[in-house]
């Protein structure tokens, strides 16, 4: 087991994110009363960028909800202890060096608890983000479950609307590993566990959007992105672990055999979609800190939520051809690419075909992928002037665009045709034979003593 490079007594707990948002002047606190229906989602998204947002004065709750926490590459890097540059190889490190969490036997999400019958309407404030969607969705849930033959965790985020009462329903696609296990309790005659952590710890919401393989345990990746083992507590109804440090725990099961019909639902691209019936299912206790903040996510096409997938994807991707491509330095899923469709791979002087290559093995890791565009390593992957610069001087449309039609998409692709479109690569490298043709590859510097002598004092200019 990797050695925990941090002290184990690390602040895990949504309550220390708060803190660390109000020492870097990153919180902006809402006093007015804030209607949870609509209102709350509108100044979210009218505040998509700055600081974090928390609203005291919830109209028709005692729980404040907070919003916009995770909204920059910048924010969350500082919440994780690390710099923006050096963000990407700390998420690629966790992979590589996962750490598995521990038990505590006391935690203070369980310090007020609420047991049947439960009314997650009147105790949680879950804001209706959208106007044609049917319900109020908590968005920020971290979802918790085991395989019901194998008894190994899985932990997600998925959208959950309130249905009254403790009815949920949960929008989940059916290649989604929570869809998977529910359909293996469904086959065995059970329903499906499950516990739901809110106000999490900013490694807790990034691990669980890694894409890992059924069965392997995403908490042991928090563990790496903490470099401590993840601090966990038993639920108090369902044999699941959630983590200690999380401000509101609900508890329940899932029901595969109970479809129950979602409506209009916002996805990550902005657009209304309607993806038919979800999976039902009831939440028996709620347990809470006596002093809770309910953490929301806004939903669609918003900063917080792509960027969330975006990172997930781009650390997944990167290992996975590093692995064959040594070339490969990094990827960046965009903002522009709504987090998930478009990426831009950075390679060190890539061989002739090697791009292509990147190109092809990262589509068919990522099913989402379907627009990318291969840069070398001079070019800053986050400066898209850089990345428009190098497809002027390198790209050559005749030999470097790979065209792909037909390839699979998922169901979320605003233009997909029968679960198809088609894919576009373009490579925009220096070629070695490039000086030999003519062509613009040594770029017009001074010389190299001046430049680093004048840099180094440019201060003092």
């Amino acid at each position: 087991m990797p050695t925990p490079t941090k002290p184990a007594d690390t602040d895990q707990s949504f309550r220390g994110v708060l803190d660390a948002l109000e020492r870097a002047g990153d919180l902006h606190r809402v006093v007015r009363p804030v209607d949870p229906r609509f209102e709350l989602g509108t100044v979210l998204s009218l505040r998509q960028h700055g600081p974090a947002q928390l609203f005291s004065n919830v109209t028709g709750h005692a729980m404040p909800v907070i919003g916009n926490v995770m909204n920059s590459r910048a924010r969350i890097a500082a919440l994780l202890g690390t710099g923006t540059a050096s963000l990407h190889e700390v998420i690629l490190d966790a992979l590589a060096s996962p750490i598995p969490p521990v038990v505590v036997d006391h935690a203070p999400v369980q310090e007020v608890v609420h047991r049947e019958p439960v009314d997650l309407a009147r105790l949680l404030p879950v804001p209706t983000w959208f106007e044609h969607e049917t319900g109020p969705y908590i968005t920020a849930g971290v979802i918790v479950a085991k395989d019901p033959e194998t008894g190994r965790r899985n932990v997600s985020i998925a959208r959950l609307r309130i249905d009254g009462g403790g009815r949920v329903m949960v929008g989940i696609a059916k290649n989604h590993h929570l869809n998977l296990l529910a359909e293996k309790a469904r086959k065995l005659g059970q329903s499906l566990p499950i516990a739901v952590a809110i106000g999490n710890h900013p490694a807790v919401l990034l691990g669980s959007q890694m894409y890992l393989g059924l069965g392997d345990d995403e908490y042991d990746v928090v563990g790496g992105l903490l470099g401590a083992p993840l601090r966990l507590t038993r639920c108090l109804t369902v044999p699941l672990e959630v983590p200690a440090g999380a401000d509101i725990v609900l508890e329940g099961a899932i029901d595969a055999d109970d479809p129950v019909e979602e409506g209009a639902v916002s996805e990550f691209h902005g657009f209304y979609v309607r993806y038919g019936p979800g999976i039902g299912g009831t939440i028996a206790c709620v347990t809470h800190r006596r002093d809770a903040l309910y953490q929301a996510i806004l939903p669609g096409y918003a900063p917080e939520h792509c960027l969330l997938g975006a990172l997930a994807i781009e650390a997944v991707c990167c290992q996975a051809l590093r692995r064959v491509i040594p070339a490969v330095r990094r990827v960046l899923v965009t903002d522009g690419g709504m987090g998930r469709l478009h990426a831009v791979i950075v390679m060190h002087r890539p061989r002739l075909g090697e791009g292509k290559r990147a190109i092809i093995l990262a589509m068919g890791q990522i099913n989402l992928l379907k627009f990318v565009v291969v840069v070398e390593d001079d070019v800053d992957p986050e400066d898209a002037a850089q990345v428009e610069w190098s497809l002027a001087a390198r790209f050559r449309g005749g030999e470097d665009l790979v065209v792909l039609p037909g390839m699979k998409a998922d169901r979320c692709d605003p233009v997909h045709e029968n679960l198809t479109v088609t894919k576009i690569g373009l490579v925009a490298c220096t070629r070695p034979s490039d000086g030999e043709r003519g062509g613009l590859s040594e770029f017009a510097r001074p010389p190299a003593g001046i430049l680093a002598e004048v840099r180094a004092d440019l201060d003092h200019y």
